[in-house]
């Protein structure tokens, strides 16, 4: 009597299994498909703690990206507008005429510095022309406010990046540690020590630290780049402040004698 062979048997096996329906062959559906380590496959695993914490990393990262894009941009328009008008007003065109060309709707800060010179020095003659008394005190402070508020709108949104550079990465640990509490509270229910049960759920929990260090670097490197790029202009507004001051100063001199 002829016994089948070894590879007819293991055919016929594996026509078998693939004829019956997946719940008449448990462990099938196991055995081909892994665990899902996807960011959304764990993101939609973890717990509601972890999803929060990763929800607002995720926002923050979107959020300090839009600030400094908007930065960048904005500041590269800034230094090519202040070229600009530096080089109209030391061409020898009339202060009168340069101030008379401003659009008040579009100024730029550079402008409005020295807008807010030129409204005091107009402020400074009496109607009959004469000379009111501490005229290039009064110069010098209008400036210098018009320097500190145009300074404080360069700094708008800095410290938001300051912010979520400094607390991101703790945020994402946060998460961790949360998630990491859960995967124990797994092993002690099931008691199950197998890496196979604990090893999605420390996966999603380090997800959490990753988001915070993808959303904090970014923040802190254009933190420390956009501060140098305000210190910049901020230090081009007060050295046009100091100048024009100088030279206003130096118009009142000449009429008061």
């Amino acid at each position: 009597m002829d016994f089948p062979t070894l590879d007819l048997l293991q055919s016929s096996a594996g026509s078998l299994a693939w004829a019956l329906p997946r719940q008449a062959v448990p462990g099938i559906e196991t055995l081909n498909t892994g665990p899902d380590f996807s960011a959304w496959a764990m993101f939609r695993e973890a717990s509601l703690v972890v999803q929060i914490v990763m929800v607002i990393l995720i926002v923050a990262s979107f959020w300090s990206w839009a600030v400094i894009v908007e930065k960048v941009i904005r500041f590269r328009s800034l230094r090519k507008q202040f070229d600009t008008f530096e080089a109209s007003f030391w061409s020898g065109t009339s202060l009168d005429d340069l101030y008379s060309r401003l659009d008040a709707e579009k100024r730029n800060p550079i402008e409005r510095v020295f807008a807010a010179g030129m409204r005091e020095w107009r402020r400074s003659f009496e109607t009959g022309g004469g000379l009111i008394a501490g005229a290039s005190q009064r110069i010098d402070r209008a400036m210098g406010v018009a320097v500190e508020r145009e300074t404080q709108k360069l700094e708008s949104w800095m410290g938001f990046l300051a912010t979520v550079g400094a607390i991101a990465p703790f945020v994402g640990l946060f998460g961790t540690v949360w998630g990491i509490k859960n995967s124990f509270e797994q092993i002690a229910v099931s008691q199950n020590t197998n890496l196979s049960v604990v090893a999605p759920g420390i996966a999603e929990a380090l997800l959490a630290t990753a988001l915070g260090l993808v959303a904090a670097i970014p923040a802190v490197v254009a933190y420390n780049a956009l501060s140098d790029r305000v210190g910049r202009l901020s230090g081009r507004l007060e050295a046009f402040s100091d100048e024009f001051a100088t030279l206003l100063s130096r118009q009142l001199e000449r009429r008061a004698a």
